[in-house]
C-alpha cells in the first residue's frame, strides 16, 4: 500500500444536457500535474462511481488501498450528491444518470487522451447499478468493471413500500425518502462510522422517482444480463442489510460476458469497499484488475449471432406457434381477433391492419401522435394505441435521431465539409425533413430512399409541404443492395439508416448494407444507425401484430448494442455517442467513417 496518499485535482465536466458535475482526478505515478490535463495522457484508467448518497470524496481510500501507481483514478459526485449541483439526491431520471455515466467517460477519453479499453470501473450500490445500466445499453468497449453489492433490489422493510410509493407519486408527485440506514449497519469500521454520521456532504435523501426507476431499471437489466459483454467481478456482501442477495446472484448466473467471477465476502454489511476488512475485497479489485489489463482486451464477436446465441434462441422462440388451449395462448388469439375488429373505430389500428404495423404510413401517422377514429371511443381506442410504451420509444426515438443529424450537420459544416445527407430506408422521411427545418442551406443535397412506392409517394409529398424541393428528393432504392448504396452520387457524407435493421434478423442482411453506405461515405463522414436493444412488448408484438412485408407474423430479433456496434465496427465506422429513450427500448448512435479520405 502507498504510504502517501495521492493527492487528488479537482474539476468539472459538462454533460450531455449542459449540467456541471464536479470530479476528482488523482494522476498516475509520474504523471505531470500541471498545465493542460492531456499533457500526462495516462496509459490505464480507473473510474470510480461512489454509492448512493455519498460523494468522490469518500473514495480516497481506494485509491490508496489499491495500490496501482501506474492508473490515474477519476471518481464523480453524481447529479444531487457532493460538489455537484441540484436537489440532494435528484437527477431528472435514473436513465439521465446512466447518460451522464457514458458522457462522463467519453469526457475522460478525450480530455486526457485515454482509450476506452484502457479504462476499468470500479463502482458500488447504487454506483453499480448505473455501471451495469450502462455496460448494457450503450455496450462500451471498457477493458473490466468491478459491481460491489449493487442495488438491484433495495430492502424495503416496509409492507407495500414499493407500490405505495408508486401510489403517492402519483397522487402528489415528486417527492423525497430518507435513507432508514444508520452508518452502524453499513460497515464494521469505526472510523468509517464517524466520518459518515459527520460528513456534511452526505445527503440521505433520494427522490421518490429516482428509487422507483432503480427498481425498474434493476428488474430490466437483471433480466437481460446476458446482453453485457463487459468482463466483470461481481463482489456480495455475505451480510448485506440494505439490498436483496437473490437478484444479484441471478444477474450473474444470466451474465453474458466472456470474463466473470463472483466472490461472497461473509460478514461484510453493504458498505463493500469501506468495509473494516476491505483488503480482502480490494485484493481481489486489484488481482482483476491487473489479470484484464495483461491480457489483450476480452472481446467475443457478434457478428453470427443472428445464426447461434441467446436473441437467435428468443427469435425461434417467438415464431413458435403456441398451443391454443394455453392461457397464453388463447389471450393472443383472442388479441388477432379483436385488433382488426377494433381497426374498423380506430385510423390507426386500421393503418397497422393495412399496411403493416412496421409500415413507413404507420410511423408517419406514430409521429403525427393525433388520435383520430369513430368519434369518441375510436379516438379514446387510438389515444391508448398510441401511447403504448413501444410507440413513445419511437417518438423519443425521432427527438434523438433530430438531435444527432443537427450536431452531424454542425460537425460537416465545422469541418469544411459538403451536407450531403442520404437516408436509405426514409418511410414517408418525417423523422429527417423535421430535422433538416431551418438547417439546410443553399448547396446542401438531401436523397431520402425507400422500396415501398407508397413511402415514396408520401415522401415526396412531405418535401412539397415543408418547402424543402429545392435540397431534398425522395427515389425508391433498395437498402440492402450494396452496388447501388456504394453508386450513391453525391457522395454522402452524413448515411441515416433508421428502424431498418430491427426488423431483419440476418446480420448477412445487414452487413450488405453497411458495407455499401460504407463505400459510399468516404473518411470524417458520419453514419447515424438505430438499434433495438430491448423491448418490454417483444412477445405481443409477434404474436399480435403484423408486419408490412406480406402483412405475416410482426417477430422481431432483438440485437443487443454490442452486437450492433460489431457490425458498424466491423465496416469501418467508429461510434462516438449514442441516445437512448428512458426505458431502454430504441437507441440512436452516431459513428465516424475511418479508412478513406473525406473530400469537400
Amino acid at each position: 500500500m502507498n504510504a502517501t496518499p495521492r493527492q487528488p485535482q479537482e474539476r468539472k465536466f459538462r454533460t450531455g444536457d449542459g449540467t456541471e458535475l464536479f470530479y476528482r482526478h488523482w494522476p498516475a505515478a509520474g504523471a505531470e500535474s500541471a498545465g493542460n490535463p492531456a499533457a500526462a495522457a495516462p496509459a490505464k484508467a480507473i473510474v470510480l462511481l461512489h454509492r448512493g448518497h455519498e460523494h468522490s470524496g469518500r473514495l480516497q481510500h481506494l485509491v490508496d488501498e489499491l495500490d496501482l501507481p501506474d492508473f490515474a483514478f477519476f471518481a464523480w459526485d453524481a447529479r444531487g450528491h457532493g460538489l455537484s449541483p441540484g436537489d440532494r439526491g435528484y437527477s431528472p431520471s435514473i436513465a439521465t444518470s446512466v447518460r451522464d455515466v457514458d458522457d462522463f467517460v467519453r469526457f475522460l477519453a478525450a480530455e486526457y487522451g485515454l482509450s476506452i479499453d484502457n479504462i476499468a470501473v470500479i463502482a458500488q450500490s447504487v454506483g453499480a447499478v448505473l455501471a451495469a445500466a450502462w455496460a448494457h445499453d450503450y455496450a462500451p468497449a471498457i477493458r473490466c468493471q468491478v459491481l460491489a453489492s449493487p442495488a438491484f433490489k433495495v430492502k424495503l422493510y416496509v409492507p407495500l413500500a414499493r407500490p405505495g410509493l408508486k401510489l403517492i407519486q402519483k397522487v402528489f408527485g415528486k417527492f423525497y425518502v430518507n435513507s432508514y440506514v444508520k452508518a452502524r449497519f453499513l460497515t464494521h469500521d469505526p472510523e468509517r462510522i464517524r466520518s459518515y454520521e459527520t460528513d456534511p456532504l452526505i445527503a440521505r435523501a433520494i427522490a421518490s422517482h429516482i428509487l422507483i426507476g432503480l427498481y425498474e431499471l434493476s428488474e430490466r437489466i437483471v433480466a437481460d444480463a446476458q446482453a453485457i459483454e463487459v468482463p466483470t467481478q461481481l463482489l456480495i456482501s455475505g451480510a448485506d442489510f440494505v439490498v436483496h442477495r437473490g437478484p444479484q446472484d441471478e444477474f450473474f448466473e444470466s451474465l453474458g460476458a466472456p470474463v466473470k467471477e463472483r466472490h461472497l465476502l461473509p460478514g461484510f454489511y453493504h458498505d463493500t469497499l469501506g468495509e473494516k476488512d476491505r483488503h480482502l475485497a480490494t485484493g481481489l479489485i486489484r488481482d482483476f484488475v491487473l489479470r484484464n489489463f495483461a491480457a489483450p482486451p476480452q472481446r467475443r464477436s457478434l457478428l453470427a449471432a443472428d445464426r447461434h446465441g441467446f436473441t437467435k434462441m428468443e427469435l425461434d422462440q417467438l415464431a413458435k406457434p403456441l398451443p391454443w388451449w394455453t392461457p397464453k395462448g388463447l389471450f393472443y388469439r383472442m388479441s388477432r381477433i379483436n385488433l382488426p375488429l377494433a381497426s374498423h373505430l380506430s385510423k390507426g389500428l386500421r393503418l397497422g391492419e393495412t399496411t403493416g404495423y412496421d409500415s413507413g404510413s404507420t410511423l408517419d401517422y406514430v409521429y403525427r401522435n393525433q388520435p383520430q377514429g369513430f368519434p369518441l371511443i375510436g379516438r379514446l381506442i387510438d389515444k391508448v394505441y398510441l401511447e403504448s410504451i413501444g410507440w413513445r420509444g419511437i417518438r423519443i426515438r425521432k427527438k434523438h435521431l433530430e438531435i444527432l443529424i443537427r450536431r452531424a450537420i454542425e460537425a460537416l459544416r465545422a469541418a469544411g465539409a459538403p451536407v450531403n445527407i442520404v437516408d436509405i430506408a426514409a418511410g414517408h422521411g418525417r423523422y429527417v425533413l423535421d430535422a433538416l427545418a431551418g438547417v439546410v442551406q443553399p448547396g446542401d443535397a438531401v436523397l431520402l430512399r425507400d422500396y415501398s412506392e407508397l413511402n415514396v409517394d408520401g415522401g415526396r409529398e412531405l418535401i412539397a409541404k415543408l418547402g424543402l424541393a429545392a435540397v431534398a428528393r425522395f427515389e425508391k432504392g433498395d437498402a440492402f443492395d450494396r452496388a447501388s448504396l456504394a453508386a450513391l452520387e453525391p457522395r454522402p457524407t452524413l448515411g441515416i439508416v433508421s428502424g431498418l435493421y430491427e426488423l431483419f434478423p440476418s446480420n448477412e442482411m445487414v452487413g450488405r448494407s453497411l458495407a455499401g453506405l460504407a463505400d459510399a461515405i468516404p473518411a470524417g463522414g458520419y453514419l447515424l444507425y438505430t438499434g433495438q436493444p430491448w423491448h418490454p412488448q417483444l412477445e405481443l408484438i409477434a404474436r399480435s401484430l403484423t408486419s408490412h412485408r406480406g402483412l405475416s407474423a410482426w417477430v422481431m430479433r432483438r440485437r443487443t448494442q454490442a452486437e450492433m456496434d460489431q457490425l458498424v465496427a466491423a465496416a469501418g465506422f467508429e461510434k462516438i455517442d449514442q441516445l437512448i429513450d428512458e426505458w431502454g427500448i430504441f437507441t440512436v448512435s452516431i459513428a465516424r467513417r475511418t479508412d478513406s479520405r473525406l473530400t469537400a
